[in-house]
């Protein structure tokens, strides 16, 4: 992370000099290629798009937009408050019980977006007296949460079972908890669930992974990635998922043991004085449950797809990772590069994500793909020819 220079303890600034710090740190980050600026698109992007986590492609979709509408006109634009006091309707209720069906889970409690619920679930299910093993290349919401949390943590070298095995059998303190994502965001790798999850009991500790890339990707018709591991529904460990990719809505959701979900409406901060999750998003995401639970075939098309851009893209010459759900990483010479890389793609008319420094834990940037499971043979010959023509000396 680029920082500041110090500067001087000075008791009486002038207003206008207070922020000044915020020039020279904005200098810095444009130095090492590190800026970043927002950049609004219309509602019909002419573009392809493989930088959004639409993983099904159902943001669109007419059962999904139908259902948001249908929601908002019956339940109003906002939830009206904390869900505690007026925020939970009818339809967060019943699009909890139907989450906790599909991925076998006991329980389920929607938050108003997938940070919330992993800083909800790191800070209510750990105390002073907790010992957590997080990856290192965990999430910056699991990140948060722990940095948020009482407890005390290890960061755990990345993709290392017998590492966490190793921490936790040295632990004085009462209580552990074992975090990880399911699919790693920038590679699209996917955690070693069964070791996780044996390492944990062999020791007494609970496990807590964050699923936002597995969900409607992973498992029988898109369940989930504790499903495949045959880890669903297990008293010893809880998921959080997002809405907001492979559903097409927004928010997040906790599922896990039944006393579980009671515990974090009773403690969970990002729960008990955050509004509750917008009834139209809500809807969606009910729209987009039952339409993969009718179309099961949806998750399964989204790792083909993956599968396919990787094989094409290596064959190019390119470092393409090689997908365990639906994400594909191709590595850029350095952090000016992949913006640049990703800019040439976007005006050839595709759209892919540019991962740099901090966002990748290695430090090494890339474009990333998202593999949409409704796009076509001709779009995928399309992103692939596009993403080898505009690739930089030495990607």
């Amino acid at each position: 992370m680029v920082q500041p220079s110090a500067l001087p303890t000075e008791q009486h600034l002038a207003p206008a000099a207070v922020f000044d710090w915020l020039d020279e740190a904005a200098a810095l980050r444009a130095g090492a290629g590190l800026t970043r600026t927002l950049r609004s698109r219309p509602a019909e992007d002419p573009v392809l798009d493989l930088a959004s986590n639409d993983y099904l492609g159902l943001v669109h979709h007419p059962a999904v937009t139908r259902a948001a509408a249908d929601a908002a006109l019956r339940w109003g634009g906002g939830a009206t408050g904390s869900r505690l006091v007026t925020g939970t309707t009818a339809l967060h209720t019943e699009l909890e019980a139907e989450l906790a069906e599909f991925c076998g889970a006991e329980a389920a409690l929607v938050f108003s977006s997938g940070y919330a619920a992993n800083l909800a679930a790191l800070t209510a299910l750990t105390d002073p007296d907790t010992l957590i093993v997080s990856d290192a290349y965990n999430h910056a919401s699991l990140i948060d949460g722990c940095r948020l949390s009482r407890a005390a943590v290890h960061r755990a070298p990345h993709d290392d079972p017998d590492a966490v095995r190793e921490v936790l059998a040295a632990r004085t303190h009462r209580r552990a908890l074992v975090v990880s994502d399911t699919v790693f965001s920038v590679d699209g790798n996917a955690a070693r669930l069964p070791e996780l999850s044996a390492a944990a009991r062999a020791h007494g500790a609970a496990l807590l992974v964050d699923d936002a890339h597995g969900l409607g990707v992973l498992g029988a018709g898109g369940r989930g990635a504790l499903a495949a591991a045959g880890l669903a529904g297990q008293p010893d460990t809880v998921a959080t998922v997002t809405l907001s990719k492979s559903l097409g809505s927004q928010g997040g959701a906790v599922l896990g043991p039944r006393r579980v979900i009671d515990h974090l409406v009773e403690t969970a901060r990002t729960f008990i004085f955050d509004t509750g999750l917008a009834p139209a998003a809500v809807g969606a995401a009910l729209g987009a449950l039952r339409l993969l639970r009718a179309e099961p075939h949806r998750a399964d098309r989204a790792r083909e797809v993956a599968r396919t851009l990787s094989a094409r893209l290596t064959a190019a010459g390119l470092r393409a990772s090689a997908p365990d759900a639906a994400v594909v990483s191709v590595r850029a010479p350095g952090p000016e590069a992949a913006v640049a890389w990703a800019a040439d793609c976007r005006s050839a008319g595709l759209a892919v994500g540019c991962f740099r420094p901090p966002s990748v834990p290695d430090g090494v940037s890339r474009l990333r793909l998202t593999a949409r499971g409704d796009l076509t043979e001709r779009q995928i010959a399309e992103a692939v020819r596009i993403v080898t023509a505009t690739a930089p000396v030495g990607a």
